[in-house]
């Protein structure tokens, strides 16, 4: 079977998004994937991210990770997007870039490949099942192949339950919830190797 290639996008303002997305990297190159792990581009001006302390200590603490490329969508055979809520939907940060690929998607060049999705959000309530269900229409519009964890692994179950994809609060990310990430990204990195083997 082919290595599948995986690119780990998240958006993260204060740190939740970040820990996910490095968890997820490590899992998926445990199942045997290469993997490319992005962050989206800040499009908050900067005297915003810059007057809140956290926020800046966040940006510092990711500045060295690439930021995502039109190249890192087409190199990649799956996709595990992680980014928090806002209102029920995922962060406008994340929205601006998907409305970067409409060349990716029209030459076709996004289909096929597997797609899953993490959130975060203030409770459980915030909106985490909206966010992911509306990140996995944008994955049907490209047409590419959605990976949900489901009830698949007794993970799902101690870390809340979330069949769409793991879902969290920010001091929620605990050993249940990172077995249940793992999860999701080992079962990404095996639907992926199925469909390029």
């Amino acid at each position: 079977m082919a290595q599948p290639k995986i690119a780990i996008v998240f958006y993260s303002t204060y740190g939740t998004n970040h820990s996910v997305a490095l968890a997820a990297a490590e899992a998926a190159e445990a199942a045997g994937a290469e993997v490319r792990l992005r962050r989206i581009p800040e499009t908050a001006p900067k005297e915003v991210v810059e007057g809140q302390d956290a926020w800046k200590a966040q940006f510092e603490k990711m500045k060295d990770i690439p930021e995502v490329t039109a190249d890192d969508m087409e190199w990649a055979d799956g996709y595990f997007f992680s980014a928090p809520t806002r209102f029920g939907v995922v962060a406008s940060q994340m929205r601006a870039f998907i409305d970067t690929l409409g060349g990716l998607w029209g030459s076709g060049k996004l289909a096929n490949k597997t797609f899953t999705a993490t959130t975060s959000a203030q409770n459980p309530h915030g909106g985490q099942e909206t966010t992911l269900l509306s990140l996995y229409t944008t994955a049907m519009h490209w047409g590419a192949i959605i990976v949900a964890p489901g009830y698949t692994d007794e993970s799902i179950f101690g870390a809340g339950g979330n069949p769409y994809g793991f879902s969290t609060k920010p001091d929620g990310f605990d050993d249940a919830g990172k077995a249940a990430l793992a999860h999701q990204a080992k079962r990404l990195v095996e639907m992926t190797a199925k469909l390029v083997g």
